[in-house]
Formats: C-alpha cells, sequence, structure tokens
C-alpha cells in the first residue's frame, strides 16, 4: 500500500488527513495518508527512512521554508517563492530522491482570480512566512503589486503595522491574510489592520478556513468589503499536489 502524508507542527487543525483518506475510499486507491508530527525539521529523514512505502508528503509551518536544504531537487515556482508545501518521493535503485513543489500559488491563483475586478492592482500581504511567499508570488504572476506587512521591519520591501495609514489601505485594494490570528480557537483576534479605512472596493482573503468567517472576514464585511476564506484554495491546492505525486 502506497504511503502519503504531512508533516508539519501542530497538526490537531489539519485538514489534509481526513480529506486524502476519504478520497482514498471513495476512488478505490490502495492508499494510506498519515500525519506525521514532528518537533523538528531534523526527523524528515527518519519519516523516509523508516516508511518504504512513503510516495508523498505535503509540508505545513513550521516547515515550508526549512525543509528545503534537506531536498535533492526544486521546481521553477517553489525555488521562486523559496518554499515547499508538497514534496515528491521517488526510489531509483535504492537511492530515495526528493523534489519540491509548492501547490500552494496554484490553488490561491484559482481561488482569487475569479474575484478580481479591475481596481485590484495592488496588495497588502499580512505575514513573511512561507505561505506569505507563495501569496505574493502567485500575485505577482497576476500582474498585481504586492508588499509584505510585518510586526518588524526587516527589508524595504517590508511595511510594518503601524506604517498602514488611510493613503497606504486606500491604495491597496486586496489584503490577504498569511498569519494564523484569528485562527480556532482564538477566533476573537484578527490582523491589527486599520478596518475603519476599507471601502467596498477592497477584497479580504483570509488564508485561514477555521472558523469558516473569521474577524478579520466581518470587519470587512462591516466596511462592505469583499471577502473569502481559505478553504476554496486549500482545495485547489491539494488537488495539484495529488497530480504532482501522481505525475
Amino acid at each position: 500500500m502506497d504511503k502519503y502524508g504531512l508533516i508539519g507542527f501542530p497538526l490537531k487543525h489539519s485538514f489534509s488527513k481526513d480529506y486524502f483518506n476519504s478520497k482514498f475510499i471513495s476512488e478505490g486507491i490502495d492508499a494510506e495518508y498519515i500525519n506525521f508530527e514532528i518537533s523538528s525539521i531534523k526527523e524528515l529523514s527518519f519519516i523516509i527512512r523508516n516508511n518504504p512505502q512513503l510516495r508523498g508528503l505535503n509540508v505545513t509551518i513550521p516547515y515550508k521554508e526549512q525543509v528545503i536544504p534537506g531536498l535533492d531537487k526544486l521546481n521553477e515556482d517553489a525555488r521562486q517563492i523559496g518554499a515547499v508545501n508538497v514534496i515528491k518521493i521517488e526510489r531509483r535503485k535504492k537511492k530515495v530522491f526528493l523534489t519540491g513543489y509548492n501547490s500552494d500559488v496554484i490553488g490561491f491563483k484559482q481561488s482569487i482570480e475569479p474575484l478580481l475586478q479591475p481596481h485590484h492592482q495592488q496588495a497588502l500581504v499580512l505575514g513573511t512566512g512561507g505561505s506569505a511567499k507563495a501569496i505574493y508570488y502567485g500575485l505577482q504572476q497576476l500582474g498585481i503589486n504586492a508588499t509584505f506587512i510585518s510586526r518588524r521591519k526587516s527589508s524595504d520591501k517590508i511595511l510594518t503595522y503601524s506604517e498602514l495609514s488611510q493613503e497606504v489601505i486606500e491604495k491597496h485594494k486586496i489584503i490577504v491574510n498569511c498569519t494564523p490570528v484569528g485562527l480556532m480557537p482564538k477566533t476573537e483576534e484578527c490582523p491589527a489592520i486599520p478596518y475603519h479605512f476599507l471601502t467596498t472596493e477592497h477584497l479580504l482573503y483570509d488564508l485561514l478556513y477555521n472558523p469558516n468567517e473569521t474577524l478579520f472576514m466581518k470587519r470587512g464585511e462591516e466596511r462592505g468589503a469583499s471577502v473569502k476564506n481559505g478553504l476554496e484554495m486549500l482545495l485547489l491546492q491539494a488537488f495539484a499536489g495529488w497530480k504532482i505525486w501522481k505525475g
């Protein structure tokens, strides 16, 4: 039986295990999907060595960037983004060959593209981690200029939350939350942006999907903004990941 799995920490809110195992049962696929909750990326080699039937892995926080040095190859999107969320595992004459991909960018682009309007020319990306890098890259591919927002200033390409003036918010009509702020059970929290500057032309996209409607989304709706959560992106990136594994 082929095996697939997910590495990350923590994994108690993971969607992938139930999704893939349900897919395998409904489609009669002789495979199993396993969660590998690991406290260090160094444990990846142990997982690969002790699961010879393993054909692919998903990667989630905090390892989307940390995993890269241990891979044999990156596809072009993953290399440009600097983050990996899908690993294809090939075993060639007793040698294991690991290739990193990024299906987050595929799922995000397919999910947000139908919502885009002519005034959606610039975006704010909340966060600077692996998911945020994929979103930034996807927006660029869609012809949208993006700026990272972080709590700390580390480069000229990053603004801090304290720099989000009325002018900045009015100029950037797309705001994407790539942070865990607002995730269950801390549903009373939301990213610290000045929501009172939002307009009906704004689009707020939250990568979170648990809860279904985050406080970030609710506060956007109060100002007449369009909102969307990350569930469709999650489904689309999972489907893209499966296609990568079956290649």
